[in-house]
């Protein structure tokens, strides 16, 4: 079936329908990109794990728990008292225990301020930018590595002895110089270790080879009891959720989830490739047929507004000069092509002068002169110019 024009259309203008046919066959490759981009991020966002609220919990026997790991170190004299606030972690540590802090997106500025000032040695699991700032400083997180399993790469003798680890994703760090790093991805590691005075800092990216469901995999069970347990007692912090009304140490950069950057990075690099596909590619000038006849009254007043709106009465003048030189050469019987040769002018001139009666440094000044002061100047050269043409015209 054809489509046909409307009713008093005219012959080979095209319907509605045929316009909006090739909008869509010219559109729909954007469309496919953004449609999959979509796809590929709602996969993305269905393969993130979401966290559950007794991960890392040493109270919790689920898969994110760490109640294996806390039996194991209770097993091996290594007590582990757990506490669900930051002023019960500060009473509870002395210069010999292990402080653990998970879930430190839970914990307020305050709160923060107040654990960097307690004794002993500190373990911080996945830290925020705030718990970074306050308790490791000089350390940040750089972005997430995706390798599950990475070697120590380092001459820690905890991370040594457990050799290979298995840590699911996990937040890789740039750190000062001085500190320790293990288990890196690019020359970024997973695991950053401070000397900060008279404690030591403990950086994990990832809280996964604590749980457990990962606690038997790779070297996780020997890095996490060197870490957690190698100290002497264990202050297991797990903050319980902040009052309603307080400020969290959680940043909005901390609140978007990984899938998320990585659809925005993809979306950007499609819009760019989309921009490079569709940009105007500079060729040749092409010379096309108006759609519609304009009268040249219409265009020279066109261009004689744009001319004034810019003030661009060089280009005015030049423009003038040009077409009366076009139309006196034939008339002084000259060849056409002596109207834009330079090297004419002067005979151009002198014979306008013979033909009019002006002298020829006026006749030059308003064929080759300078750009008018102003306005005014710009219309008493049109009336030279005019008058010059009508003197050569007339016999």
């Amino acid at each position: 079936m054809t489509a046909t024009a409307a009713p008093g259309a005219p012959a080979g203008v095209p319907t509605s329908r045929q316009v909006a046919g090739r909008r869509w066959r010219s559109a729909r490759g954007v469309v496919a990109v953004v449609l999959a981009l979509v796809a590929l991020a709602v996969v993305i966002a269905s393969l993130q794990s979401s966290t559950e609220p007794q991960y890392l919990d040493p109270e919790s026997p689920s898969q994110g728990g760490t109640r294996a790991l806390a039996q194991i170190l209770q097993q091996r004299d290594v007590p582990v008292h757990t506490v669900r606030d930051a002023e019960d972690a500060v009473a509870a540590a002395r210069p010999g225990t292990v402080l653990v802090i998970v879930r430190p997106e839970r914990l307020v500025p305050e709160e923060l301020d107040l654990l960097a000032t307690v004794p002993g040695d500190v373990l911080l699991v996945e830290p925020t930018r705030p718990a970074l700032q306050a308790l490791a400083p000089g350390v940040h997180q750089a972005t997430t590595s995706f390798d599950e399993v990475a070697e120590p790469g380092c001459g820690l003798d905890a991370a040594v002895r457990a050799g290979a680890v298995h840590f699911r994703a996990s937040e890789v760090y740039e750190s000062p110089a001085g500190a320790v790093r293990c288990y890196a991805d690019d020359g970024l590691p997973r695991l950053v270790r401070l000397q900060l005075q008279d404690r030591t800092v403990t950086v994990l990216g990832s809280g996964a080879p604590l749980t457990n469901d990962l606690l038997e995999r790779e070297g996780n069970a020997a890095l996490a009891m060197n870490l957690v347990g190698a100290g002497g007692p264990v202050v297991w912090l797990i903050p319980d959720l902040p009052e309603p009304g307080s400020t969290s140490a959680l940043t909005w950069q901390d609140l978007v989830p990984p899938g998320v950057w990585l659809f925005v990075v993809e979306l950007g690099v499609a819009v760019l490739l989309v921009a490079l596909w569709r940009m105007r590619r500079m060729g040749p000038v092409v010379a096309e047929s108006l759609p519609v006849v304009v009268r040249s009254a219409e265009t020279v007043e066109g261009r004689s507004r744009l001319y004034r709106a810019h003030r661009a009465r060089d280009r005015a003048a030049d423009a003038l000069r040009s077409g009366a030189r076009d139309r006196l050469v034939p008339l002084l019987g000259l060849p056409r092509g002596a109207a834009q040769d330079p090297a004419m002018a002067q005979e151009i001139v002198s014979a306008l002068a013979r033909r009019t009666g002006w002298d020829e440094p006026t006749v030059g000044a308003a064929l080759y002169g300078p750009e008018p002061a102003d306005d005014a100047g710009l219309v008493a050269l049109t009336d030279f110019l005019d008058d010059l043409e009508r003197q050569v015209r007339q016999p």
